[in-house]
């Protein structure tokens, strides 16, 4: 069974570097970026090498309407298949980051439609982006909200931020990961507290539990996110899109498998020019100048 595996995931390896390469490679999108009804979309950092993604629903908390998220899904694409941009910044207001789903569009669903309709499939695309994305998360992160910053690789949280899976207190249960990725995040007693009773915890016990990387006063959260996003775009688009997969291997299978994998992308990397470049330059004690190839 592991020498199946193992040839699945040298398949897999050599179609995503195919996919890697062709996508570090595309050519930059246009200056004037798409104007969207739900999000505020820029491009920060130097050379606008960091995509910005706002969510903007103020009245509404910011809760995830369906509208939003096929803005968000077509931002993402875009900057996707910009070779300017190396990583992206996801966030909401300092109010909120998202308080949830739009439980207004759920609450006459049937069985039937959320099934024929494959309801919450699309908001997938998020965790499955190629380029990092770091959720800089102010604010009410609950529900559909908190689902959303951990489909992102980073969090970052301002010091009033508050997270939480309140979805039993309406007779239903997280449907875009909170049950899987929570667990995986913070352990399973904590997970199904907060999944049980619909608490919510701070910034301080969402850093203490793993579920953030950083506490940044609120005021600074964005541009401390945007910092690293800049931090990130400086590698090679190519290498840090393989690191990114080779980190969520670790969460689909065992650590025997994941560390084939590893050795496998490991190993990939002395087919490209970035590899040798950032070694030469290592060596001759210079800044490297990666090509993305």
């Amino acid at each position: 069974m592991s020498f199946g595996v193992s040839k699945v995931c040298c398949a897999l390896l050599r179609t995503n570097l195919s996919r890697q390469l062709s996508s570090v490679r595309f050519a930059s999108s246009a200056d004037t970026l798409p104007q969207y009804d739900n999000i505020i979309v820029e491009k920060r950092g130097t050379d606008g090498c960091v995509g910005y993604i706002q969510l903007n629903r103020p009245k509404a908390l910011n809760a995830l309407c369906d509208a939003l998220m096929h803005d968000v899904n077509d931002a993402l694409a875009n900057f996707s298949t910009d070779s300017n941009v190396g990583c992206i910044v996801m966030t909401g207001s300092t109010k909120a980051f998202a308080a949830g789903a739009d439980i207004k569009e759920m609450q006459n669903k049937t069985l039937v439609d959320c099934i024929t309709g494959d309801f919450l499939s699309h908001w997938t695309a998020v965790a499955q982006n190629r380029k990092p994305i770091i959720a800089a998360v102010n604010g009410y992160a609950l529900g559909g909200g908190c689902e959303l910053a951990m489909m992102c690789d980073i969090i970052y949280a301002g010091d009033t931020a508050k997270f939480g899976q309140p979805e039993i207190l309406l007779g239903t249960i997280p449907g875009a990961g909170g049950t899987q990725r929570l667990t995986r995040a913070v352990g399973k007693s904590l997970a199904m507290e907060l999944v049980l009773t619909g608490n919510s915890i701070d910034a301080e016990t969402a850093l203490s539990a793993g579920l953030v990387s950083k506490i940044v006063p609120k005021e600074s959260l964005v541009d401390e996110a945007v910092k690293t996003a800049e931090k990130i775009a400086k590698n090679s688009k190519l290498i840090v899109g393989l690191a990114k997969e080779a980190v969520n291997t670790a969460y689909e299978t065992t650590l025997t498998e994941g560390n084939h994998f590893e050795k496998k992308i490991f190993h990939a990397t002395f087919a490209t020019s970035d590899r040798k470049e950032g070694m030469t330059a290592f060596v001759e004690k210079r800044k490297a100048k990666f090509t993305d190839q």
